[in-house]
């Protein structure tokens, strides 16, 4: 932007506003209190603000309280922010006032300086393009829209990608048995798909966790205006407005059943926090496993191979490092560390307001968007392309003295703890020590200690 001003005013005065910004006096004195992060509200939630207040002009004007070309070039203006055209101009850092009055103004500002562009006559933010609004309604019904947005167009979809690819890899894998691992320790075996159908169930788990909450998500505080009885606004306009964004967005949106609760407290913002943080715990147990599982080549598990993506070390010539694991491993650290936020933030709601909005709306975008990024990533980039390595697989499992757990129905547990003892002491075979140490023969302990047929379950003898 230039270096030249232009003067603005607002109800406190006037001030220099940069000549080329689309913001008037209210979003400039918001960037001159707020220098905090230097973080500005994300992508999706602007997206939200165009689409409310393009609902709002088109019910203003069918409920006749706007004319048609006022209402017209609102809308106009309105998509275009939806849409990113603008994003520039909106500087107001996360950290502003509570309400989040700052950022619900830079877009009334903004679409208000298009708008009356486009109109060719003056269109004023606060009468106009704010009309039958509050602050305190619009950025609650904002968090909504976008979070919506966010996991209908988004994290939903990559979620059901990546339990696909899970349980793809595992059809593929079916039939290969493992050492299984308990405390980090050999256990009995398991096999591969039977392993990736515990991921799988997790996902599929958290999909369910994550859309459950969307029936309380599209209930909108739009409506409620300042304090939750819905004053200077048209009794339709809160009915209304659902309506046109529901109509906008395919997602059933509609008004809150208490206004109140809508804007005093953020409990669903807080609700949906937890299933993302549920969701992240179970991307971070995933990339976990496949970080062990890949750990080597010659002195870790080496059961399988991540794909090689880089260069894993600026001094280890030929080091190549589980780097999709790591990354998914640190985002799910970050959501968990926002839901920590939005917890705190939720108790926020002093009276009839949280004071919190802007906080919680970046951080629940955000963690929805490093969900949605890390759950296309691990499944793209890591579970699709693993390779096994079956020789070492069976090798560790041959010598695997957990599998004398499958001879105590039939000499005992104390007598088949010696065995592994020795087993393991000797490192020999467990069947081989089974047939000095025991009555039975080599082909009833063949059957007996088959890996295959010990993850079938069940008891043998």
């Amino acid at each position: 932007m230039t270096t030249d001003y232009r003067i603005e005013h607002d109800s406190m005065g006037a001030l220099e506003v940069p000549a080329d910004a689309l913001w008037g006096a209210q979003t400039q004195r918001a960037v001159t209190n707020f220098p905090v992060s230097g973080l500005r509200m994300p992508r999706q939630f602007i997206r939200a603000l165009g689409l409310i207040k393009w609902a709002a002009a088109s019910v203003n004007h069918d409920l006749e309280l706007l004319p048609a070309d006022r209402a017209d070039a609102i809308q106009s203006a309105a998509l275009e922010v939806a849409q990113g055209d603008h994003d520039a101009h909106f500087p107001v850092d996360v950290f502003q006032t509570g309400s989040g009055t700052s950022s619900n103004m830079n877009a009334n500002e903004v679409i208000a300086n298009l708008a009356s562009r486009k109109h060719g006559q003056t269109i004023h933010a606060n009468d106009h393009v704010n009309m039958g609004q509050s602050s305190n309604d619009v950025i609650p019904s904002a968090i909504h829209v976008s979070a919506a947005l966010g996991l209908t167009e988004a994290l939903l979809p990559a979620l059901k990608h990546l339990s696909g690819v899970i349980e793809r890899k595992a059809e593929e894998l079916s039939g290969v048995v493992k050492t299984g691992r308990t405390h980090l320790m050999d256990a009995m075996p398991v096999r591969l798909d039977q392993e990736l159908s515990g991921w799988a169930s997790q996902i599929n788990a958290d999909y369910q966790r994550v859309a459950g909450v969307l029936s309380r998500l599209s209930a909108l505080a739009q409506g409620g205006t300042a304090v939750g009885t819905g004053i200077n606004a048209h009794p339709e306009f809160g009915v209304r407005i659902a309506a046109r964004l529901a109509e906008r967005t395919d997602i059933a949106f509609r008004p809150a059943d208490s206004y109140f609760e809508a804007l005093s407290c953020q409990d669903t913002a807080v609700e949906l926090s937890g299933q993302l943080k549920t969701t992240a715990v179970s991307l971070m147990k995933i990339a976990n496993d496949l970080r062990w599982m890949n750990s080597g080549p010659l002195a870790g598990i080496g059961e399988i191979k991540l794909p090689a993506l880089q260069p894993g070390s600026s001094i280890m010539p030929g080091k190549v490092n589980p780097v999709i694991p790591e990354s998914v491993a640190m985002a799910a650290a970050q959501v968990i560390g926002n839901d920590t936020a939005i917890a705190v933030a939720g108790q926020s709601g002093n009276f009839q307001l949280n004071v919190m909005l802007p906080l919680i709306a970046h951080n629940l975008l955000q963690s929805i968007e490093l969900l949605f990024n890390s759950a296309r990533l691990l499944a793209d980039e890591a579970i699709a392309g693993f390779t096994v390595d079956e020789s070492h697989i069976r090798g560790a499992l041959q010598r695997n003295p957990i599998l004398v757990t499958a001879l105590n129905p039939v000499i005992g547990y104390d007598r088949a703890a010696a065995i592994a003892k020795r087993a393991y002491r000797e490192c020999r075979p467990i069947i081989d020590v089974a047939v000095e140490e025991t009555e039975l023969s080599r082909e009833a302990l063949e059957s007996l200690l088959d890996p295959s047929e010990l993850t079938r379950g069940g008891i043998k003898g």
